[in-house]
This record gives structure tokens, C-alpha cells and sequence, in this order.
């Protein structure tokens, strides 16, 4: 019997089309997955987002207990250490793409401060500058750290620099990024703070966009899931951002830096972004004159921003730190 004229296929085609036809079946599920994650538990995709950015900025989540706060930090980088602070109602996720700039070149700590972000909260404590000031020290000597670059944004300017008056010995040198706790030209979102108007509490969508379009030069361009992940979050830490709010509304508090600044001995950066909604940039002028014993005034200002110059602006914040950081 003469042999057949059929081919059979041959097995390394047999074997693709079985891959593909694999990974187009886990394509669909994945599909699925993310699109289910997305409209049912965005929360997910959003931690899974900051996991990934922290990953790329060669960062590593932590805790540790310090006083009476279970802090949660990221921490990653080789160089002189730069201690980070977040600012009102934010978190350490704020930082991050900055910080992909900074760890090639430094070694970052990046907390969320007490009672925000990951970080623990105590019902009835106090949570204005000095209180968040003194937890600050026992974060620092639970980390056994020794000296550093301390930089805060917006209220974490006001901690840092307090931080910095009384711990003069770890703080060689401090960097105030449009900082909270100076005299500033009256603006509209001071005049609504002094009359008990917290800006920075929203309901729904409407209500994000015009409190970011407070701190923002753009607006934000988010997934509206993942808005509403922020919009809950805002809902549920409502009573904690209105107590903390009326305790900042205190002249001890909103003045909290500019009454001491003849204190700081250190090296001083003020970073303002030249649009700031929030806190106008005439607290620069306040910075400089009452620094009377800084050994070194350095400021920048820059442009096309608002509020938020590590979100707006990273890359330039990024250099400019970098180069106070290593000047002195």
C-alpha cells in the first residue's frame, strides 16, 4: 500500500498555536480581573499602582512603633539620608515620583506622618505641629538615625522646621517646599480658613475637582473609580480632618515657623512653586528675612505649578534638592 500524501502539521506549530491560544485565554481573564478590580474594588488597583511606582523608585514599605504611633514609611536609596514629609490630608505616596529622581543618589525615608496615610491614629490626640513634631524624634531614634536632610511640604514644612529647631543634631540641614507655618499675603483660601471653611472636605466628584484645583495648576486627571476610592477616604477621615484643621487654624499653628525662625542654625532651602493657591509665595520674603542665623539662604521659586511641585513639577524638584542637599 503506497505511503499517505497528508503532512501532518508539525509539532513546533502545534505547540505555538497552543500558546497562543493559552495567552489569549489569559489576556481575557486578566480582562476580566482588572475591569472587575476596577468597577467593584479600585482601592486594589490603586495600592497596586503606588506598589509598582514604589518598586521603580527602588523603594520598600516598613513599620515600626515609635511612641505612640505604628509609622509606615518607605525607605530605599544609597547616599546621605533625606527624611521626606507629606503635607495636610496626603501621605508619603505624594513623594514618589520624586524619589525615583533622588534614590540613584541619596537614601530616602518617607513616612506617612501620624494619623494619616498607613500610619496609626489615636482618637483624641493631638495632631497640630508641636505633637507631630515630638512623635517625629521617637520615629527618628527608633531608626536610630543620626543626621539628615529633613524636608517637608506644606504642613510637613511647619513640622520639619519646628523638628529641626529642637533637634538641631540630626537635622543638618532642612528644605521647606511650600511650607505652612509662615506670614503670607492674604489670599482666598486663608480668608476661608480663618472663617472655618475647610476646603479640603468633599462629598463627591464637584467636590474633588475644586479641592484640587485649589492645590493643583491643572487639572487632575485621575480614573473617576479612583476618584471615588479618594472621595470615601475623605468621608471616613472627615471628623480627624476637621479637628486637625481647627487645631492649624490656632496662631501658634499657622505661625508655628515664622516666630522661630531666628532659631534655625542650619543650612535652610525654601522652595515655593511662583502660583501657589494656598500658601502665596510672599512666604518666601518671611523665610528669608527672619532667618538671621542660617549660616546659608538658599531659594527657588518655579513656575507652572500650584501647590503640589513633587506632583507638578518632580523633576525640577528633584535637581533643585538634589543640589542643596550636596552643597553644604
Amino acid at each position: 500500500m503506497p505511503p499517505s500524501t497528508n503532512t501532518a502539521t508539525p509539532l513546533w506549530q502545534r505547540m505555538l498555536l497552543r500558546r497562543l491560544k493559552f495567552l489569549a485565554w489569559l489576556a481575557a481573564i486578566l480582562a476580566i480581573v482588572l475591569g472587575g478590580s476596577y468597577l467593584f474594588a479600585p482601592q486594589w488597583l490603586m495600592q497596586a499602582n503606588f506598589a509598582r511606582e514604589a518598586m521603580t523608585a527602588h523603594l520598600e514599605k516598613h513599620s515600626v512603633q515609635a511612641g505612640d504611633t505604628r509609622w509606615v514609611y518607605y525607605e530605599g536609596g544609597d547616599g546621605p539620608t533625606i527624611v521626606l514629609l507629606h503635607g495636610f490630608a496626603a501621605s508619603k505616596e505624594v513623594w514618589l515620583q520624586t524619589a525615583k529622581l533622588l534614590t540613584p543618589h541619596f537614601h530616602l525615608i518617607i513616612p506617612d506622618l501620624p494619623g494619616w496615610g498607613e500610619s496609626s491614629r489615636n482618637a483624641g490626640a493631638s495632631y497640630n505641629v508641636d505633637a507631630q513634631a515630638t512623635r517625629l524624634q521617637a520615629f527618628v531614634q527608633a531608626l536610630e538615625l543620626q543626621r539628615f536632610v529633613l524636608v517637608g511640604h506644606s504642613l510637613g514644612g511647619a513640622i520639619a522646621g519646628v523638628y529641626a529647631i529642637e533637634q538641631p543634631e540630626h537635622a543638618r540641614e532642612l528644605a521647606l517646599v511650600d511650607a505652612y507655618g509662615l506670614k503670607f499675603k492674604e489670599n482666598a483660601f486663608a480668608r476661608e480658613a480663618m472663617a472655618g471653611k475647610d476646603p479640603f472636605l468633599f462629598d463627591d466628584r464637584a467636590g474633588f475637582e475644586r479641592a484640587t484645583a485649589l492645590a493643583f495648576e491643572k487639572p487632575v486627571n485621575l480614573p473617576g473609580r479612583f476618584v471615588d476610592v479618594l472621595i470615601k477616604r475623605n468621608q471616613q477621615d472627615r471628623s480627624f480632618i476637621e479637628s486637625n484643621f481647627n487645631e492649624l487654624r490656632d496662631p501658634s499653628q499657622y505661625l508655628a515657623l515664622q516666630n522661630r525662625l531666628d532659631q534655625l542654625k542650619m543650612p535652610v532651602l525654601g522652595l515655593w512653586c511662583h502660583n501657589d493657591k494656598i500658601v502665596d509665595i510672599s512666604a518666601l520674603d518671611s523665610l528669608r528675612n527672619g532667618l538671621t542665623h542660617a549660616p546659608a539662604i538658599s531659594t527657588s521659586t518655579l513656575n507652572g505649578c500650584n501647590h503640589m511641585p513633587m506632583l507638578e513639577k518632580p523633576e525640577e524638584t528633584a535637581q533643585i534638592l538634589s543640589g542643596f542637599a550636596l552643597s553644604h
